[in-house]
C-alpha cells in the first residue's frame, strides 16, 4: 500500500518562496507589514502546495480566526435569515469568514458553540433573536462575554436587549416600543378603539416591548386597555389563525388587529377571511416585520418596517471597531410601510 503524502507545513512554504518561516507567519496572520512582491511570493507558494493554516497553532500565537460567528434559533424564519444575510455581507467586506450556526433554542448547544468559537479565537460571537430575560440567562451571557473577551473576542447581542453595564458586551437593537407605539396609532387614528393584540409569549423580550407600545398608544388616546384583547401565544402563522379564531369565537369584538408579526398577520387574515370577515372592510390589519411576504397577501399588508440587514451589518461593523472605544449600543429605527391592510373604522 502507498503511503499517504505528508501534509506540507509552514517550513516548506517558507523554503518554496525563499523567505523564512517567521515571515510566511507574519504574512499569514495579516498583523505585520510584509512587501507586496514577498506576500506575493508567499500566497503563490500556498496555493502550489496546498498548504492549510493550523488553526489551532493560530490561536496560541494570539491571532483571530477571521470568523465572525452567529447564533440564532433558526434559519427558516425570515426576521432571521434577512439579518444573518447583513452579516454575512459585511463580515465578507471586512475580510471574515461567517459561520452560522442554530441553537434551536437549546442553551446547552448554545454554549457549546460559544466554547467552540472561544477556542478558535473568533473575531466576534453575534446572538440574534428575542430571549426570555432572566437572572439565569444574564448570568449565562456574562459568562460568555468574559470568556470571549479574554480570548480576545466580542459578545454582540442583536435585536435583543442590551445587557448592562457590567457585562463586556455590544448591543444591537432596533426600536420595539417605538415601532409598536406607531403600529397601534396607526390603526387608532383610522378610528379603530378595538384593537386585538396578538402578542408573542409572555416575558419573551420582543414581545413584551411590542405590547408596551400597544400599551402607550391606548393610553396617548385615552382608551383603556381591555385584557380580552391581549393574547400571548405563538408567533407563527398557525399561531395567528388559532388565536384570532379562539377571539372570534368568544364572541369578543374587535375592528382592528395589531399582529405580532407579519406571520402571525398572515394567519388572522385567514382565520378572520374563514369567520366571513373581510380585511380590511370589516377588520383592519397591521402587523411587524415587513418581510417579503407581506406584499404578497391578499390584501398586501401594511406593517412595520424593521432594518433587518443594517442590524446585521451594524453588529459586525461594532464588533470589528479598534479598540473599543467606540459605542456598546446601538438603537436602530422602525417605520410604518402603508399597504392596503388598514382602512378607516365603519361606524356603529
Amino acid at each position: 500500500m502507498s503511503q499517504p503524502s505528508k501534509r506540507p507545513t509552514i517550513r516548506d512554504v517558507a523554503r518554496a518562496a525563499g523567505v523564512s518561516v517567521a515571515t510566511v507567519s507574519r504574512a499569514l496572520s495579516g498583523d505585520y507589514p510584509v512587501s507586496t512582491a514577498t506576500r506575493a511570493r508567499i500566497q503563490r507558494a500556498v496555493r502550489d502546495l496546498d498548504y492549510v493554516v493550523n488553526a489551532h497553532a493560530r490561536a496560541l500565537s494570539g491571532a483571530t480566526s477571521k470568523v465572525v460567528a452567529i447564533l440564532m434559533k433558526e434559519t427558516v424564519t425570515p426576521f432571521y435569515a434577512h439579518i444573518a444575510a447583513g452579516v454575512e455581507a459585511e463580515a465578507a467586506e471586512h475580510g471574515r469568514l461567517c459561520l452560522v450556526c442554530t441553537t434551536h433554542g437549546d442553551a446547552d448547544r448554545e454554549l457549546e458553540i460559544i466554547k467552540l468559537m472561544r477556542e478558535q479565537h473568533a473575531d466576534a460571537v453575534i446572538l440574534v433573536g428575542g430571549v426570555v430575560e432572566n437572572e439565569e440567562y444574564r448570568e449565562r451571557m456574562k459568562r460568555y462575554a468574559i470568556g470571549l473577551a479574554d480570548a480576545g473576542s466580542k459578545l454582540v447581542t442583536c435585536a435583543r436587549p442590551p445587557l448592562g453595564p457590567d457585562i463586556p458586551a455590544i448591543a444591537v437593537e432596533y426600536d420595539n416600543v417605538g415601532g409598536a407605539y406607531a403600529a397601534t396609532s396607526h390603526l387608532l387614528s383610522a378610528g379603530h378603539r378595538r384593537i386585538l393584540m396578538l402578542a408573542g409569549p409572555d416575558g419573551f423580550t420582543t414581545s413584551d416591548q411590542r405590547v408596551v407600545g400597544y400599551r402607550n398608544a391606548l393610553a396617548a388616546y385615552k382608551i383603556a386597555v381591555d385584557p380580552a384583547l391581549i393574547s400571548h401565544g405563538d408567533m407563527g402563522r398557525d399561531g395567528g389563525y388559532d388565536r384570532t379564531a379562539a377571539v372570534l369565537d368568544r364572541g369578543v369584538e374587535f375592528t382592528g388587529v395589531f399582529a405580532g408579526n407579519d406571520n402571525t398577520a398572515a394567519g388572522a387574515i385567514a382565520a378572520l377571511r374563514d369567520r366571513g370577515r373581510r380585511v380590511p372592510e370589516d377588520v383592519s390589519i397591521i402587523g411587524f416585520d415587513d418581510v417579503p411576504l407581506a406584499g404578497d397577501l391578499n390584501p398586501p399588508l401594511t406593517t412595520v418596517h424593521l432594518p433587518h440587514e443594517e442590524l446585521g451589518r451594524t453588529a459586525v461593523k461594532m464588533a470589528l471597531q479598534g479598540n473599543g472605544s467606540g459605542r456598546q449600543h446601538v438603537m436602530l429605527g422602525t417605520h410604518i410601510v402603508v399597504r392596503d391592510s388598514v382602512t378607516t373604522a365603519t361606524p356603529h
